[in-house]
């Protein structure tokens, strides 16, 4: 039984990527639908879409590859608040990854959207993931 779904998906994410795979598998819940698709408005991922499969849901996510060399368009993907320790930001200490080249993933009140989102609308959250 896996107790962190959000960096289960990560880790299945990086670690496909690292080796150029396509497409990955990874287990719907409405945390990942989020991130997911905020990666897709983002452009780091092609598409995703949602299968069953004995009565259990998945997300098939395209990843995404730049050039001949097919170079991976998610450079690093780190999970940041963890079960056991949970971070969270206010609206004035939200991250700023790679002066705005990567992005946050923040789980607000409003919803789970990018930290520049969150800036624009002045709220704070639950500081998920980063990636660039």
């Amino acid at each position: 039984m896996i107790t962190d779904t959000i960096s289960d998906m990560l880790t299945r994410i990086r670690n496909a990527s690292m080796v150029k795979h396509q497409i990955v598998q990874t287990p719907l819940t409405k945390m990942s639908l989020a991130i997911i698709s905020i990666l897709k408005d983002e452009g780091f991922i092609e598409d995703f879409e949602i299968y069953d499969k004995n009565k259990k849901k998945y997300l098939l996510v395209s990843l995404k590859y730049i050039g001949k060399s097919r170079n991976p368009v998610i450079c690093k993907i780190q999970r940041v608040s963890k079960p056991g320790l949970r971070v969270y930001a206010n609206s004035k200490k939200l991250p700023i990854i790679l002066n705005n080249l990567g992005i946050a993933i923040i789980s607000t009140s409003k919803g789970v959207m990018t930290n520049l989102k969150a800036k624009e609308l002045g709220i704070g959250g639950e500081v998920l993931c980063y990636i660039w």
